[in-house]
């Protein structure tokens, strides 16, 4: 048997290769917490049909004696791999299980994976995937570390149209710099095109063969460069396995396969599944749409089921829905959080409205939008900044602050300017403006602005909306608060005017100060005293824009 073994410390073209002796059964190789390992293994049999025909699985026992079943995937001609990763030092050892026993290169391969601590500055590996935070409202790194969630929406990410490497790069340089934390990507089952629609390859092609008969590893191969380096770059890859649309095109089990494949390919990095965007939502041209919204859901929510089985790192599990990610599955309890769509054309007043129903809903869950206004989008006039910076501070307000997510026209179909995606098969033009003219639109920054004030509050994670905390202003622009008890006020105003802070501590004086969420610009601060009810006014400044206010008790 001939046998290798690589440990991913990196990207992929900086991986170490350790040649083993042929029949060598015992592997040995090392990793930094959190930082994937990968085993590659070749088959002894010769296959017809590797995909549907063998199913690879290792079993990895780590120090604590907890025990993981981790799928392996076909890579293509009689390659399989196994990929791993572990946020607990010791070591590791791993066993391979195959359907086909009397396969000497695919089962009963074992060896050990030495986990030692992590020594760089990429949070991901340094604090660990995200989980859901204790209070179950927001997110938290695997060792409990606040996470704020800012995403950006790259849908067609993974088209040859954002060329490798550089234009990827260039724009994950831009994200990385302006704070963001997630990518929102599709894994090659893409929204706005038809099935096997040219538009969706990237370098090698597409990523199913025409007939569904299997998946084609040369497109996962090249994906795997761009997912990787997001996660190297500290950007959490939040992955959508396909529009829910595709589901009556492959059927459950298929697509049951697919996932299991970005499972094995992706789940030992720091990434959040998306089952599927959409989800509910028929084909655009559908003659069965009835039908077929039913058949999406009942598929779908089997679909989870099945993904939450074969995740054996357990990866947080959402579904990017029409409107609500709960409301959109047959068990709510399937979903880790809730990632709602709020629509292009509405307000940052309906944002809030969104965003506090979502709150009340059950079960409790970290609420967080996946969906807004997209900067730039041609409706029929673009989008400005204002829509998107809008929407990212009344829904954070309203939603405790777990996180949002921004989207720019231009980016996250990847227009360039010889190729600008046309392949919409609806009668909607959503506008031509490059990718890498739409990275430099204001909102991206202003939505990291926001980001920034969130984070350097200290109580920030305990954040909590209370809109009956406060008053002032008349419909529709009313304003908006978050709180963390009597200590801590976040209040958003849409417009300028007077604002009422109601239940503070009497006799205790506030410091506050008026933010800007356009510029960044801190305004001096000044006193609040509270009267005997706990209630005090002030007024923002006149200019005729949004405002923030924070008032933080002294100790």
């Amino acid at each position: 048997m001939a046998l290798f073994v690589m440990a991913v410390m990196g990207v992929l073209g900086f991986a170490a290769w350790l040649p083993l002796r042929a029949m060598e059964r015992e592997v040995v190789l090392k990793t930094e917490a959190n930082r994937m390992v990968e085993i590659p293994l070749t088959a002894a049999g010769d296959y017809r049909d590797p995909f549907n025909q063998v199913t690879l699985d290792v079993l990895f026992t780590d120090p604590a004696g907890r025990e993981l079943r981790v799928p392996g995937f076909w890579d293509g001609k009689n390659c399989w791999k196994v990929r791993y990763s572990s946020p607990v030092p010791g070591t590791h050892r791993f066993r391979s299980v195959c359907s086909e026993p009397g396969d000497s290169g695919l089962h009963g391969v074992a060896g050990t994976v030495k986990v030692v601590a992590y020594q760089g500055g990429n949070l991901l590996f340094k604090h660990g995937a995200l989980r859901v935070a204790d209070d179950r409202r927001h997110f938290a790194h695997a060792d409990g570390t606040p996470f704020f969630w800012l995403g950006d929406t790259w849908w067609m990410g993974l088209t040859k149209r954002l060329v490798w490497p550089g234009d990827f790069q260039a724009l994950a340089a831009d994200r990385s710099k302006k704070g963001f934390t997630v990518i929102q990507i599709v894994a090659g089952l893409y929204p706005e095109m038809a099935e096997f629609d040219e538009a969706g390859a990237n370098e090698a092609g597409l990523p199913w063969e025409r007939d569904h008969a299997r998946i084609r590893p040369e497109y996962f191969a090249a994906a795997d460069r761009r997912i990787i380096y997001l996660a190297e770059q500290g950007l959490v890859p939040c992955i959508v396995g396909a529009w829910g649309f595709h589901l009556p095109w492959l059927g459950e089990e298929k697509l049951k396969q697919h996932w299991r494949y970005l499972i094995a390919r992706w789940g030992a990095l720091p990434v959040v599944w998306v089952a599927a965007g959409e989800l509910r939502m028929p084909y655009y041209k559908s003659t069965t749409q009835v039908e077929d919204e039913k058949l999406q859901i009942d598929g779908w929510s089997e679909i989870i089921r099945t993904m939450r089985s074969t995740d054996a790192f357990h990866r947080l599990i959402t579904t990017h829905p029409c409107r609500y990610a709960r409301r959109e599955v047959t068990d709510p309890s399937l979903l880790d959080f809730e990632m709602n769509q709020g629509g292009h054309s509405s307000t940052g007043a309906s944002y809030g409205v969104l965003a506090l129903e979502c709150w009340r809903e059950k079960p409790t869950m970290p609420v967080m939008c996946g969906e807004s206004c997209y900067e730039g989008l041609v409706l029929p006039t673009p989008l400005p900044a204002a829509a998107a910076r809008q929407a990212f501070w009344a829904h954070n307000i309203n939603s405790g602050f777990a996180g949002h997510t921004y989207g720019a026209n231009g980016i996250w179909q990847v227009n360039t300017r010889e190729h600008p995606y046309d392949a919409y098969p609806h009668a909607m033009k959503w506008g031509s403006m490059p990718w890498d003219e739409a990275m430099h639109l204001p909102g991206s920054t202003q939505v990291s602005i926001g980001k920034r004030l969130i984070e350097s509050l200290p109580l920030w994670p305990k954040l909590e909306p209370r809109p009956e905390w406060v008053a002032g202003g008349s419909e529709p622009c009313l304003p908006l608060c978050a709180a963390v008890g009597d200590q801590l006020r976040v209040v958003y105003l849409l417009s300028p005017g007077t604002v009422k802070l109601l239940a503070l501590k009497p006799g205790t004086s506030y410091t506050a100060s008026w933010f800007n969420p356009i510029t960044g610009e801190k305004l001096a601060d000044f006193s609040l005293t509270p009267d005997a009810e706990g209630n005090v006014s002030t007024a923002s400044p006149a200019a005729d824009q949004d405002w923030v206010l924070i008032a933080t008790s002294h100790p």
